[in-house]
């Protein structure tokens, strides 16, 4: 029986044009061999996986050829070629750093980097895992790799360039490979399964490419893998459940039932997830990569971001015309702050069930909003229409006297219309734009109807009146004593400075920092709908910038406090690399 060869040894790139992904590499090599211009050291890195050894050996052996073709690949036919065909080849020397670290072994490398080559030009030496050589080791391979021979080139490969030496990177050529796209791991892919005789579903390979994370190497052994257990043929459910992938269905499902506010269904589809193995952490990851790619998919410009197959794409589509981006943009911050959160947090089952339970609110939270910036009227009992009853605007107050007491059904008891408020209370949050609403129903008109009060909150400022700098400073100053007891941080900020009037009467508040701009955009909408009532100015907006002079002299956010400390002492930052620490 023959011997079974795996894929990422049998279909090895063999020349330059069969690499994949690394097309602006290729080039230059193939170019320096065309100009003569060939370096004596050369330093490949990147990920691993992505062809960095496979194209040391094919610049080995085309460096050497004797009878380059016209796009400069080898010949395969010289002796030089078919020495190292045969692995038989003692022009081209490999050495692996991981067990070949130490002083002595790079001195037995320096001897025999003196011996020209029995054939063809260049005696090559391919150093594979190089940042593995001690210091010493390094030091004493400077010379050598800085002046070697005429005959000798070096191609070093590494995973993790900054572990090398930096006089040693001077030294080199530096190219730097990049992962491979899942495009084109799935186009290589497809090939392969085509030489083999494989049935292979496009949306399996796309799972394979995805899970490969831009590795070649790892989406081969992964085909691999998937053919042993499915044979010539295999679907994508074949793969998830193979490669231990999360299925895309549970996604589609939870987005769903975030919509529809479902908490029940949320928790029960991570208690399946967990149930098979999952780990949470991976889930909440998946999740966020899940809501992004919807939003991505939300426009024609950024689709070409979304890295699925066909039919899959077609499910996000359907699913991002369903989703509001106010949803998603909630979404995204809830599902990173869990990510961030994930690592610290004692119980984590929790915290990852209390964002699913955040998540299935989103859609309250919004309607919550729209309610407290625009509440209901109060039903009223039916009744036959009065003609003494008329609603009066609040700007033009007018003295009406009833003909005949009023029936008690018609008026609005202020134990009634507290309940409304009270309701509304418990439904969200109450903004500035309620305080104000509710303050001036309790002090000004106390009695007036419910129907009435929606009429006016309704109102929308279509006039354009022009104010001056100090009209809209006493506004600011009551604007801010509104918020002296309720949100005292707010108070602060209100009372450190009056917005500028730009053109088009844009307002413009300068913050010291993003935690304060942060502050400011939770009531943003209230205040600016005050602003404008209180103007008469429907044009009015505000917009933020942060003034780094305004707030030099206060530390806030735990990166000014490590920007603060790292200047009383600098071994702090050497400390936080050494421990690879984090905020």
């Amino acid at each position: 029986m023959e011997n079974f060869i795996v894929s990422a040894r049998k279909y090895r790139p063999a020349s330059f044009d069969t690499v994949v992904g690394q097309g602006s590499i290729t080039a230059t090599l193939k170019n320096a061999i065309k100009n003569n211009q060939l370096a004596q050291a050369y330093l490949f890195c990147g990920p691993r996986g992505v062809g960095k050894t496979t194209c040391a050996r094919i610049f080995a052996k085309t460096i050497n050829c004797m009878n380059l073709t016209d796009d400069l690949e080898a010949c395969n036919e010289c002796e030089s070629c078919r020495a190292f065909n045969e692995n038989r080849s003692y022009n081209i020397h490999e050495l692996n750093a991981a067990s070949n670290n130490s002083v002595d072994d790079i001195r037995q490398l320096i001897d025999k980097v003196r011996i020209p080559p029995q054939i063809g030009k260049y005696s090559i030496y391919i150093v594979d895992e190089v940042h593995m050589l001690s210091t010493a080791a390094f030091n004493a391979f400077l010379k050598t790799l800085e002046e070697p021979p005429a005959h000798a080139k070096f191609i070093l490969a590494t995973t993790e360039k900054h572990k090398i030496l930096p006089t040693i990177l001077s030294r080199c050529q530096i190219f730097d490979f990049n992962r491979m796209k899942v495009e084109d791991i799935v186009g290589h892919l497809q090939n392969l399964a085509k030489k083999e005789g494989v049935d292979a579903d496009i949306d399996g390979l796309n799972v394979i490419a995805q899970k490969a994370d831009g590795g070649m190497r790892d989406a081969l052994s992964f085909f691999d893998q998937i053919v042993s257990f499915s044979g010539k043929k295999f679907t994508y459910q074949d793969v998830i459940n193979n490669l231990n992938v999360l299925d895309y269905e549970y996604y589609f499902k939870l987005v769903d039932y975030f919509l529809a506010g479902d908490i029940n269904n949320s928790l029960l589809t991570f208690n399946e997830i967990l149930s098979k193995g999952f780990d949470a952490h991976h889930f909440v990851s998946g999740l966020s990569q899940h809501i992004r790619d919807i939003m991505v998919c939300r426009d024609q410009s950024t689709l070409q971001l979304l890295e699925v197959g066909a039919g899959i794409r077609d499910r996000y589509k359907q699913q991002a015309e369903k989703v509001s981006l106010p949803f998603l943009y909630t979404a995204l911050n809830i599902t990173n702050k869990c990510d961030l959160d994930y690592r610290e947090s004692k119980s984590k089952r929790l915290l990852v069930e209390l964002m699913l339970m955040q998540l299935c609110n989103i859609g309250n939270k919004i309607t919550g909003q729209a309610i407290a910036a625009a509440p209901q009227p109060i039903a009223q009992p039916v009744q036959q229409p009065m003609p003494q009853q008329v609603a009066q605007p609040v700007q033009q107050p007018q003295t009406v006297t009833p003909t005949q007491p009023q029936p008690a059904a018609v008026s609005t008891p202020n134990s009634q219309y507290q309940q409304a408020i009270d309701d509304r209370k418990k439904a969200s949050q109450i903004s500035i734009k309620d305080y104000l609403q509710n303050k001036t129903a309790t002090t000004a008109a106390p009695a007036q109807p419910a129907q009435q009060q929606a009429a006016q909150q309704n109102e929308i400022i279509t006039e354009c009146q022009p104010f001056t700098q100090e009209q809209l400073a006493d506004l600011w100053k009551k604007l801010a004593e509104i918020y002296r007891t309720k949100k005292p941080r707010l108070h602060a900020i209100f009372s450190s400075g009056i917005p500028e009037i730009k053109e088009n009467y844009v307002l413009e508040m300068s913050l010291q920092n993003s935690l304060q701009e942060q502050a400011i955009n939770e009531v943003k909408d209230g205040f600016i709908n005050y602003l404008r009532k209180q103007l008469r100015n429907g044009k009015i907006d505000v917009v933020t910038k942060i003034d780094a002079t305004k707030g030099s002299a206060v530390i806030y956010t735990d990166t000014d406090k490590y920007n603060y400390l790292n200047q009383q002492n600098p071994n702090l930052d050497i400390f936080k690399k050494d421990l690879n620490l984090d905020f």
